[in-house]
Formats: C-alpha cells, sequence, structure tokens
C-alpha cells in the first residue's frame, strides 16, 4: 500500500485571481481529505504571476483552517530566503493551531529570479549554510532546555517534522546524514531520481524523527476519462513548460487540440526531458503507471501535482488517480 500525497501549485488562471487559486486549493484539500491522501502540500515561489504561494504559511493556515485531518504542509519552504527562527516561529504556531498535522519541507534553491533574491534580502552565499541553517530550525522546533535564552515562541517543543526535498544528489546526502525523511522533486527533474534513492537509501543514519529511511517521489499525473482525454488536459502544463523556456512565466492556460502547434522542436525536447516521468491516460492507464513507479523507485510515498487547467476537472483528475490506487492496493497479486 503506497500512500498519496498532492503537492498543490495554487496555479492562477486566465480568467480568475489568486483569491480563486486560493480558494481553488482549499476546496481540493477537501476533497483530497475524504478521498484517501495523506498530506498536501504547496511550494515557496516568488514574483510568479500564475503562483499564490508565495506567502506559504498564510496558505497553509488556510488550508488547514478548511480541514480536519489531512497533514497540510510545505514543500517546500526554501530556507536560506529565510531566517530559521521566523520559520521556527511561523510553522510553530501552525503546530499550534493544528495539531499534529503540520508538515516542514526544506529546500536550498531561491524559488525565484536573481532579481527577486535582492527583494528578498537573501544574499548569494545563503545556500552554503543550508545543512547548519536545518539543524538551527530543528533546534528552535525542540524543547526548550533550562537556562536557554533564545526561544522560539510558541514553537518550542512543537518539533515539527523536517523533510528534506531535492533534485540533486545534495538533499540525498544530507537527508542521509541528518536521518530525515526525504522527497525527490522527479515531477519536474527526473534524471537523478534513481542514483539520488540510491544515495539517500546507502548513507542513511537513524535519527530521533526517523528510523528507516522514507523516500517520497514527486510525479505529474493527469487523469481523465480516456487516454485522449488525459492527453488534452496536459496541454496545459505542457505550455506552461514551454513559456519557462520563452521566459514568460504567466498565468496558466486552457488546453488545446494540437500541442505541436504551440511549442518548438527544442522547447518539446527540453519539456519532454523534465516531464519525463508524467503518467497522464485514462484510470486504467494510471494505475500501471503508478505501479511501476513504485515497482522501479521502491517510493514509500507518492506526491502528485496534477496541473490541470479547469478546476472541477482538477478535481475528478485527482479523484480518479485515487481510485486507481485504490484500485491496484487491492487487487490481486
Amino acid at each position: 500500500m503506497t500512500p498519496l500525497s498532492i503537492l498543490e501549485l495554487v496555479r492562477v488562471t486566465e480568467g480568475a485571481d489568486a483569491r480563486a487559486a486560493l480558494y481553488n486549493a482549499r476546496d481540493l484539500a477537501a476533497h483530497a481529505e475524504r478521498w484517501g491522501y495523506r498530506r498536501i502540500w504547496v511550494a515557496e515561489h516568488h514574483n510568479m504571476a500564475g503562483i499564490a504561494s508565495a506567502a506559504t504559511s498564510v496558505v497553509l493556515a488556510h488550508l488547514a483552517a478548511g480541514t480536519t485531518a489531512i497533514r497540510v504542509g510545505a514543500g517546500g519552504i526554501m530556507l536560506p530566503n529565510h531566517a530559521p527562527y521566523v520559520i521556527a516561529e511561523q510553522f510553530g504556531t501552525l503546530a499550534r493551531l493544528f495539531p499534529g498535522r503540520i508538515d516542514l519541507g526544506l529546500g536550498r534553491a531561491p524559488g525565484t529570479d536573481q532579481f527577486t533574491l535582492r527583494a528578498l534580502r537573501r544574499p548569494p552565499e545563503a545556500a552554503d549554510t543550508f545543512p547548519q541553517d536545518v539543524l538551527e530550525l530543528q533546534a528552535f522546533l525542540a524543547p526548550a532546555v533550562s537556562g536557554q535564552r533564545i526561544q522560539a515562541v510558541p514553537a518550542a517543543g512543537t518539533e515539527v517534522p523536517l523533510w528534506i526535498l531535492g533534485s540533486s544528489h545534495f538533499g540525498a546526502m544530507l537527508a542521509a546524514e541528518l536521518g530525515l525523511p526525504y522527497s525527490f522533486a522527479s515531477h519536474f527533474a527526473p534524471d537523478l531520481l534513481i542514483p539520488a534513492l540510491e544515495i539517500y537509501r546507502s548513507r542513511f543514519k537513524p535519527s530521533a524523527q526517523l528510523d528507516r529511511p522514507y523516500a517520497m517521489v514527486g510525479v505529474n499525473i493527469i487523469a481523465a476519462g480516456s487516454d485522449a482525454e488525459a492527453r488534452r488536459l496536459a496541454t496545459t502544463q505542457q505550455m506552461s513548460f514551454a513559456n519557462i523556456f520563452r521566459g514568460a512565466r504567466g498565468l496558466s492556460q486552457p488546453p488545446i487540440d494540437d500541442i505541436e502547434s504551440y511549442w518548438s522542436p527544442i522547447e518539446k525536447a527540453q519539456a519532454q526531458r523534465m516531464l519525463a516521468r508524467s503518467i497522464i491516460g485514462s484510470p486504467e492507464t494510471v494505475r500501471a503507471g503508478m505501479e511501476a513507479l513504485v515497482a522501479e523507485t521502491g517510493a514509500d510515498e507518492l506526491i502528485v501535482v496534477s496541473d490541470v487547467y479547469e478546476h472541477l476537472a482538477r478535481l475528478r483528475s485527482f479523484e480518479l488517480i485515487a481510485e486507481a490506487a485504490g484500485a491496484a492496493r487491492t487487487a490481486p497479486p
């Protein structure tokens, strides 16, 4: 039985606004809870008109308030953008409001462009201290000790579970060294998935948080009534990737009938490389794809991106994915 979770992009679509994106995300979280998803995460991105999750901890409070049981977390906070003390305060507050439901995934990438880094006051060398910053944050979330002069109030003692996120060997090695769960971003950087998982598992050192390796694999999945319908829905994400290569990070666009008319051969090759592990199709196709991915990677959990333009179609995609996973779990050996 492989648990399923959701990475919610909080996409702003053409003809809508950030408020609609935030309430659609909350609606998805409520549905996901009923469909059996384990957790829903949102990521820190800045200066992107099509993504409304920049104030990540605020968005998580919004999602958690609209649900009762599903875990809610950051996938992730780009820790070098922040003082660990401030992140401890924010996520400790979330943990007090929603006990036992908050996750904190940490990455070292900027989550934005070089110009915005200046606005964030992130120094060029910030990523170099990421391991030490993770340990500092972990210490602020631990129970306070006698004589401790600086406490993150009300975070001390919440022990919010930390995750390391990555798309390279670095995150795998750090997660292994610190004994933390590891989530690999194969939904946009699939090339190093298998070697990163091998490094993580082979070097893992048990910790107070985790006694054995736990790996979560990111995957794009779009499900619909037929393979053809799902492929059409997938053109929204394909156009988004083509736009990134053009330097145009705009709003989410409705699907089109012929993606070949939209992207150039070079853009197609770049996008297909980044989306190489996507699973797109009918419930039967999705079921087979998930089974194959879990068999290949040994994933302890899958975290799913389903970047579909229209909200009801996106809900249906996630519902079909959950149903396909349930069928896979109950299928005879």
